[in-house]
């Protein structure tokens, strides 16, 4: 329970990190906020365009189709990648001033989770203009993005607190997501797989939180609690190890940094 009463103390330092962050994303951009509509939609475009060609797809409304995959892993690669290097980036505050570590990656998945929820509105768009609409179950997409938060909380303790110690893991973790970008249903349908390749699929939490939110969205369905409920488990484990792992790593911050 420290750690809950740490943030819960330092709440006002937790509250300026995140709208630092929100802000300072694109600080002396022409187009400020935009860009959190524009890099998605330009990464939608090429994926709409070239995958279709190249594979050949039959999937019904496929921009949606990519949509509800794309940016929901957008959220996910962006936040891991920045966690991975922010005590790092803050080497400077931390060795001078103290307070909770944890604050630094958890206000950066905040304020990404934040941009998540702004960049939905173009799920909601293309929802709209491909003539599919809404349903009532996109009343669970909260449920969904809370579990999607919770894993990655548990990511972001691990991979901020090793790569203090380890600084060629934030090299590693690029490949590697690109590695599970692939391992991910989000250009392609469960329907290409063979069967003997699913299984990869099924160890990856990110196949099940994508599917919630094409369930949700695109076709309108239940979400599978089962499987989402797995991912929960496994992501508030990871939480307890990330943390545990990060009070430890934490002590020496400062030497290494």
């Amino acid at each position: 329970m420290s750690v809950f009463k740490g943030l819960y103390e330092y709440r006002e330092l937790l509250k300026t990190s995140i709208k630092k962050d929100i802000r300072g994303k694109y600080k002396s951009s022409i187009l400020g906020v935009l860009w959190s509509f524009l890099n998605p939609l330009l990464q939608l475009a090429v994926y709409a365009i070239v995958f279709p060609l190249i594979m050949k797809s039959n999937i019904p409304n496929y921009t949606v189709f990519v949509c509800c995959g794309l940016i929901p892993w957008t959220f996910f690669s962006t936040a891991i990648s920045r966690t991975s290097f922010v005590m790092v980036e803050n080497a400077n505050i931390i060795k001078k001033v103290y307070f909770p570590r944890e604050i630094l990656p958890i206000s950066i998945v905040t304020s990404e989770m934040v941009n998540f929820i702004i960049s939905t509105i173009i799920i909601l768009a293309f929802v709209i203009a491909y003539g599919i609409g809404f349903s009532w179950y996109i009343v669970f997409y909260p449920v969904i993005l809370i579990i999607q938060y919770i894993l990655l909380i548990g990511i972001s303790l691990l991979v901020s607190s090793i790569t203090v110690y380890i600084r060629d893991l934030q090299h590693f973790i690029g490949i590697l997501l690109q590695l599970l970008f692939y391992a991910t249903p989000i250009v392609y349908g469960l329907d290409i797989i063979p069967q003997s390749f699913r299984w990869i699929l099924k160890i990856n939490p990110m196949s099940y939180i994508i599917d919630g939110y094409r369930s949700i969205f695109y076709y309108q369905r239940m979400p599978d609690f089962v499987g989402l409920g797995i991912v929960l488990a496994i992501s508030v484990i990871l939480c307890i190890i990330g943390y545990l792992i990060f009070n430890k790593l934490q002590k020496r911050f400062a030497e290494e940094l």
